[in-house]
């Protein structure tokens, strides 16, 4: 199996919303999507896909470019937006998700999940990653999120970042009334953080290997960016 991250896109909603209902007992109605991919200036959604079947060639190219990848602040996109190569129609199932806001110069995470059957592999982390390469491309200078305060492993994976607890919100998740963490990274404009994110994005390519596919847009349609 190999994986990729695209832009969600408004034909997407569906599926991401099938995934989320797996992934959480209080989803959002997919009109809150459409209405989100509507307003691109203002956040990213991106879907991420298992492809079972890889292109060997487009493997080998993955692996050389990413053989790149060691200046200290060398943030290479996982998205990337060539010229259609797939054939028209074709799809891959969506395994995770990811969004935020970006309003000035905060970037807010909305969402981030994964499939239950696909965690422990490191998915949810090059969601994370990728969030925080828009944030940085759209000059945002904080990554803020939620999380269950019973959401350890989640904790820890934003720790790993440098995300720090800065509040609480009571009885923040309807479901269950459960508190949430208010969690911040640290400035994203300073040169240790840059440097840090550099670094555990390449233990992230290193880990992933050629089962992290560069993919371009599968189709035409309109994305969140």
């Amino acid at each position: 199996m190999s994986y990729y991250l695209e832009p969600m896109r408004l034909e997407d909603v569906a599926d991401v919303s099938q995934v989320e209902r797996e992934c959480f007992s209080n989803p959002w109605p997919q009109s809150a999507y459409r209405r989100e991919l509507r307003n691109a200036g203002n956040n990213h959604y991106v879907v991420l896909r298992e492809r079972a079947k890889v292109d060997l060639d487009l493997a080998r190219r993955d692996e050389a470019r990413r053989a790149d990848f060691r200046r200290p602040l060398g943030l290479l996109p996982f998205v990337r937006r060539p010229e259609p190569q797939v054939e028209e129609g074709a799809s891959d199932p969506i395994v995770g998700f990811a969004g935020m806001w970006v309003l000035f110069d905060e970037a807010h995470v909305t969402t981030i999940g994964v499939l239950p059957n696909q965690r422990g592999k490191g998915l949810g982390e090059l969601l994370l990653v990728d969030l925080f390469e828009q944030g940085l491309a759209r000059d945002a200078e904080w990554l803020t999120l939620e999380v269950r305060v019973s959401n350890a492993p989640a904790q820890a994976l934003y720790e790993k970042y440098g995300f720090t607890r800065q509040g609480v919100r009571r009885r923040y998740y309807s479901d269950n009334g459960e508190d949430a963490y208010i969690m911040w990274s640290p400035s994203m404009r300073a040169q240790a953080f840059r440097e840090q994110l550099a670094r555990l994005k390449a233990l992230l390519l290193e880990r992933f290997g050629p089962q992290l596919l560069e993919r371009p847009l599968a189709h035409g349609g309109e994305a969140a960016s």
